[in-house]
């Protein structure tokens, strides 16, 4: 089945008249980033947090609770996607993207900054989530978003700040992240917001054609990726390990495949 399955994707991308790259936390793993998949994996990725979730640390009260444990969690993150190369199915996804002008748009939970690393321009990345290579004021005191520059130091064994602490760089206050966490009135989605209407403007010139979709590493668990190429895509190669089949969010045709990214893109891109 999985050589049917390749051979039909590789038509439908070949034959499509735009493309949708969608990427979830999965895409990241084949280049080394940990599976948070369940607590037992979010605890492999971070022993000394055992008994927290995910969602329970990423939560912005602890910029004012417990700072030092809010950018341990946070910075240690920024340090690693930073340090990590993407691997190489987002170069096969780059020389596709820019084969043919304005052909390719890029929408991702991810807030790596993994797509930009690899050399999509920023104009064509829409990270509906941020991004932890932008910051903003934890209270906030505006609506300014800039550049982050080098995460604190932290301390692995306990998995909290040391040293000075990012400061709003208008107010002074604790900084935090750009990235839209639980429970979050705060996020400033400015920066998000024009990557929106970016990503709006080039669905308007896709009217008519026939947009095909890559779908890489999406689970179920927060639905926002499959929704969005369900939404948009007549054709949806999803690729996923866990989760490849379709799940009844949307009415596209779906090509399963489960395999790792990387695997997948090496079979679907020459």
């Amino acid at each position: 089945m999985t050589d049917t399955a390749i051979d039909a994707a590789r038509e439908a991308i070949a034959s499509a008249g735009r493309l949708l790259i969608a990427a979830g936390a999965g895409m990241g793993v084949d280049s080394g980033l940990p599976d948070f998949r369940g607590d037992e994996g979010f605890w492999r990725a971070y022993p000394p947090l055992r008994g927290r979730s995910f969602a329970e640390m990423a939560d912005p009260r602890w910029f004012d609770e417990d700072p030092e444990l809010a950018w341990g969690f946070y910075g240690h993150r920024q340090a690693l996607y930073e340090r990590t190369v993407p691997h190489d199915g987002f170069a096969r996804l780059r020389r596709l993207a820019t084969s043919r002008p304005d052909f390719a748009f890029v929408f991702t939970s991810n807030v790596d900054g993994h797509f930009q690393a690899a050399g999509f321009p920023e104009d064509r990345v829409l990270e509906c989530h941020g991004s932890l290579r932008h910051r903003q004021c934890s209270l906030p005191c505006g609506e300014d978003v800039w550049n982050a520059d080098a995460p604190p130091a932290v301390d692995e064994s306990t998995f909290r700040a040391i040293g000075p602490l990012p400061r709003c760089r208008n107010c002074d206050a604790v900084a935090r992240p750009n990235v839209l966490m639980f429970g979050d009135h705060r996020w400033i989605s400015r920066r998000t917001d024009a990557q929106v209407a970016r990503y709006a403007a080039w669905l308007d010139r896709c009217d008519g054609e026939r947009i095909v979709a890559i779908e890489c590493g999406a689970g179920t668990a927060v639905p926002t990726v499959r929704m969005e190429t369900a939404r948009h895509a007549d054709v949806v190669v999803r690729v996923n390990v866990r989760e490849p089949d379709a799940d009844g969010v949307g009415g596209a045709g779906v090509i399963p495949l489960a395999m790792p990214a990387a695997e997948a893109l090496a079979r679907l891109i020459d």
